[in-house]
């Protein structure tokens, strides 16, 4: 369950032809910029405005006064930006989403309705529909020793040729309070992450992740 067709519904992005182009979804993270570009020269001046180059905001999507958006970005309708956001670079966020007080996004696309609502950073990652972020819950994208990162799943190894690589989470993941998600995790769909809990390497769909060494099958 690690494949772009396992972990994600691609109606629920505008990313969905671009996703469509890779077998792994960290393959993608390379052009979302340019992506946000191209999609963005095509966006309609009647349903989104433009104001500094590479930016495209919905027009019903909120923006608060302090929020920061560095281009490029793309915000969708209905998205909630809050006080304090910090949106670096390169990021393509979906419709009905909330990014949230101190939170950070960089080099990322959100799904509609994706919640990372407090204190979180999401880089170098792909969230799925209906992903939600607790409080405090954090992609960590730098190995320490800043190697390339792979992707454990099981006995299999996947090279992924990147430095930064942060988590892909599928749809209707739901990532506890302050848990850290390590270099190259990988969450299939509708899977449950335990608050403060460390995660690396791939968790199955339908799955709950207790602690770093347990992990159960949801019933």
């Amino acid at each position: 369950m690690i494949k772009i067709e396992e972990l994600y519904d691609l109606t629920h992005t505008q990313a969905a032809a671009y996703l469509k182009g890779f077998t792994y979804p960290w393959e993608a993270l390379a052009g979302i910029k340019d992506l946000i570009y191209q999609i963005g020269e095509t966006l309609s001046q009647d349903e989104y405005d433009h104001p500094q180059d590479g930016v495209w905001i919905h027009k019903t999507a909120e923006v608060f006064p302090s929020a920061y958006i560095g281009a490029p970005c793309i915000i969708g309708a209905h998205t909630q930006v809050r006080h304090g956001a910090f949106i670096r670079e390169s990021a393509l966020v979906g419709e009905n989403c909330v990014v949230g007080n101190s939170v950070e996004l960089k080099n990322v696309i959100l799904f509609d309705n994706v919640e990372t609502p407090h204190y979180n950073y999401v880089g170098d990652s792909i969230l799925g529909f209906h992903a939600h972020m607790g409080a405090g819950s954090i992609t960590s994208n730098v190995k320490a020793d800043r190697q390339n990162v792979w992707v454990h799943d099981g006995g299999t190894n996947i090279e992924t040729g990147r430095k930064k690589f942060g988590a892909m989470l599928g749809d209707y993941v739901e990532v506890g309070c302050n848990a850290v998600l390590n270099p190259g995790t990988v969450i299939g769909p509708h899977s449950n992450v335990y608050p403060t809990t460390s995660v690396r390497g791939v968790i199955p769909p339908d799955s709950i992740v207790k602690n770093s060494k347990e992990i159960v099958h949801k019933r």
